[in-house]
């Protein structure tokens, strides 16, 4: 690793005492429960208050929200997309100060940031070129031809409750109200405390672009204490999260009878096949390993490395991660970040130590680096990992990643399947039609070929979602909006000819309807 950057970041002017505060203050609370300290990642220096929430405060906050959306979803659909061309606008416009404030919550590193920010941009443009298509009433043929339709409408679901997690604030939390709001809905979102500036920030600025007052409402608090009254009441809820968190989620929306969506936890494998370019595998290898520290859904935690280039890879992965430029600092020289806190670290510590008492050998880092802040971590690259380990099995979430030897294409399958997740996984090839029958084989809602993650999340236009323990139902694509509307079924009989004519013997109506099937089939009415 190329020498650390030993002096302590300085915060920027950006970001003041006056912006906390108005940035905080439109929490809805009633000030009965204790502020949550907000600290700089950094340097753990500590930056204000953030208010805390309670269940009463969340009730209040989806009354408001309610009233609010009733006179939204009554705008005509132009005129609400055109709040979404003004945040588009903005949002691109104060992409430094939206950087800020991710990286003061979260400790990531300036590239990371700014690349966060633009998610939102590209979302709120997929569906300001879909929404007119996807929420447009559906004429479709009824029973009789000619004589009945039957009109597919969707209408917005009411409030949606979005808990947003700290690895991704200001994406997560604005990517996914978006087609919300765009649908019609209300929102009432809970940021994780520690990033919730960020967040905070998104909704100021597409109250700005016009929202109505209310319809954006934010809560804060730790899940157990606000977690619980969201979910009650909501009309659906979009998580992301752990596997573990969002099993609870998903059990109390089963309970409400109320749908959710859920990205969790993964255990991304990628595939390295001996035909691979080195020049370009590694680089590519490198951004799906240590982007964010480590600590996305979809990054990459296990790498199987075929025989005949594995010491190769190997050799040149590592020296790649030996002179990663790890910084505390608020410009783009850092290549890597910190960890989101202390205790990420110590999570990420744990699973390295477990594994090298167990026999695993570290190849470079291995160890925390203090000198540079408290939730630093070196890039470590790890093998001989066995099973036994918690690092093979558990998501780490950190800067972490285990080097596997494989010999045919049957043996890189399994491993890569050999686990309860299924988000993401990747296969770095030159021969497309090996990768594309290899990818076809993966148990992921997300296959990146040629590229570890960012090339599926960043394709808006298709839905994006994890299978098994990974998570129910999806983001982006058409579905992506879909799921927050309640969809009609509105059909019309201009005769009635369902039932049996007057004076007609069943036994008569039973055989002249199977005619007509048979007819209709025929004739491909049906």
């Amino acid at each position: 690793m190329a020498s650390p950057s030993v002096a302590r970041s300085t915060m920027p002017a950006t970001i003041t005492p006056e912006l906390i505060s108005r940035l905080t203050g439109t929490v809805v609370t009633d000030g009965t429960r204790a502020p949550h300290r907000l600290l700089e990642v950094f340097t753990g220096a500590d930056i204000g208050e953030l208010p805390q929430s309670t269940p009463t405060d969340v009730a209040r906050a989806f009354t408001t929200a309610r009233e609010a959306q009733r006179e939204w979803a009554a705008w005509p659909l132009d005129r609400r997309l055109a709040v979404f061309e003004r945040a588009h606008a903005s949002i691109l416009a104060e992409h430094d100060l939206i950087a800020d404030l991710i990286q003061v919550g979260s400790g990531k590193n300036r590239r990371m940031a700014f690349e966060e920010s633009c998610d939102v941009p590209m979302v709120i443009s997929h569906y300001l070129k879909t929404a007119r298509r996807l929420l447009r009433p559906v004429r479709r043929g009824g029973p009789v031809p000619v004589l009945s339709s039957a009109t597919e409408v969707h209408r917005p679901k009411g409030v949606i409750g979005v808990i947003a997690p700290w690895n991704f604030p200001f994406a997560m939390a604005l990517s996914d109200a978006t087609p919300a709001l765009i649908a019609g809905n209300g929102v009432v979102l809970k940021p994780d405390n520690k990033t919730a500036l960020a967040a905070l920030y998104g909704v100021e600025l597409l109250r700005r672009a016009g929202l109505p007052d209310g319809l954006f409402q934010v809560v804060c608090g730790d899940g157990p204490d606000v977690g619980p009254a969201l979910i009650d009441a909501s009309d659906f809820v979009m998580f992301t999260g752990s596997s573990a968190t969002g099993r609870t989620v998903g059990e109390r929306a089963g309970r409400n009878l109320i749908g959710c969506s859920l990205e969790l936890g993964g255990k991304n494998p990628m595939i390295v096949l001996d035909d691979v370019d080195l020049d370009e595998a590694i680089p590519t290898a490198m951004f799906s390993v240590f982007a964010n520290a480590g600590q996305a859904c979809m990054h990459i935690e296990r790498m199987y490395v075929q025989d005949r280039v594995f010491d190769e890879f190997t050799r040149r992965f590592v020296a790649a991660a030996e002179s990663l430029r790890v910084a505390a600092g608020y410009d783009y020289r850092s290549e890597m970040g910190s960890l989101a806190s202390p205790q990420q670290l110590a999570r990420v510590a744990a699973h390295v130590d477990d594994a090298v008492a167990k026999g695993a050998t570290v190849l470079c880092g291995g160890r925390s680096l203090p000198e540079i802040g408290p939730a630093f971590y070196a890039p470590t690259v790890l093998t001989g990992v066995t099973p036994d380990m918690l690092h093979a099995t558990a998501e780490t979430f950190g800067p972490v990643v285990s080097l596997l030897r494989f010999d045919g294409d049957d043996e890189a399958v399994r491993a890569a399947n050999d686990t309860g997740y299924g988000l993401n996984a990747s296969i770095l090839g030159s021969d497309l039609k090996r990768c594309r029958r290899i990818g076809d084989r993966l148990e992921a809602g997300n296959i990146n070929i040629g590229d570890g993650f960012a090339a599926s999340f960043s394709s808006k236009g298709t839905p994006s979602g994890g299978w098994k323990a990974s998570g129910v139902g999806v983001r982006h694509g058409d579905a992506g909006l879909l799921k927050y509307t309640d969809t009609a079924n509105v059909a019309v009989l201009r005769k009635q000819l369902l039932l049996p004519r007057p004076g007609v013997r069943y036994e008569q109506h039973v055989a002249q309807t199977v005619q007509t099937l048979r007819w209709m089939r025929r004739l491909r009415i049906r």
